[in-house]
């Protein structure tokens, strides 16, 4: 695992992601049943078009600046509280090879993630009525196989309802076809920029290949 520290949605994160798979996009690549997700292309097109332009093709920070940072930090602040340990920040976290990345929002100890969620109130009450909503199978277990870690908590907070939280492990079987799948991915990425290189569209930004019958 390699580790880069710096604020998720600054600048210097979304460089650090472009144009490779993240975990908060893995349900776009597999399904939380272990088929192939039928988003698989779509997905594959946006990676291609910001490895090609260089730049990120949709403000992947708004996220951020909906559910806010000051929400973030009071549920940061809860958690520790709660479970009476420090959390720290992270930024991007890449497998050895750096093709496949994930941002937790916090570590705890050497085992632990810790995934924040600050919905709407009525999908807030969704997981007050069944926490197990709020367990993003996919996205977890890929942060968990990234991340080489053991147990993440996943915490949906609002500041006018309590607290919602579910804990799970790593499923390895999951997480075995995660993998699978993913390399499928990668491979695919890699023969389709070849593709675009031997099309011209590498070489001749701003022109229009012609494919031949």
């Amino acid at each position: 695992m390699i580790r880069h520290d710096m604020p998720q949605g600054s600048r210097a994160w979304l460089q650090a992601r472009l144009g490779i798979p993240t975990a908060s996009n893995f349900d776009q690549i597999i399904t939380p049943t272990g088929k192939a997700s039928g988003s698989w292309e779509k997905y594959g097109n946006r990676l291609l078009a910001e490895r090609l332009l260089g730049t990120p093709v949709d403000d992947a920070s708004s996220g951020f600046m909906e559910r806010g940072s000051l929400m973030e930090q009071d549920a940061i602040d809860f958690y520790e509280m709660q479970r009476e340990c420090d959390t720290e920040a992270v930024g991007f976290l890449l497998r050895d090879d750096r093709r496949v990345g994930c941002s937790p929002d916090r570590l705890v100890g050497a085992d632990w993630l810790l995934e924040i969620k600050c919905p709407s109130a009525p999908q807030h009450v969704g997981y007050l009525l069944d926490a197990k909503g709020i367990g993003y199978k996919v996205q977890v277990q890929g942060q968990l196989w990234i991340a080489e870690r053991e147990w993440s908590d996943t915490l949906s907070y609002h500041p006018s309802l309590p607290p919602a939280l579910v804990r799970v492990g790593r499923d390895e079987a999951f997480i075995a076809k995660l993998a699978s799948e993913i390399n499928r991915f990668l491979t695919y990425l890699e023969e389709s920029m070849e593709k675009l290189q031997r099309r011209g569209v590498l070489a001749e930004a701003g022109t229009l290949p012609i494919e031949e019958e």
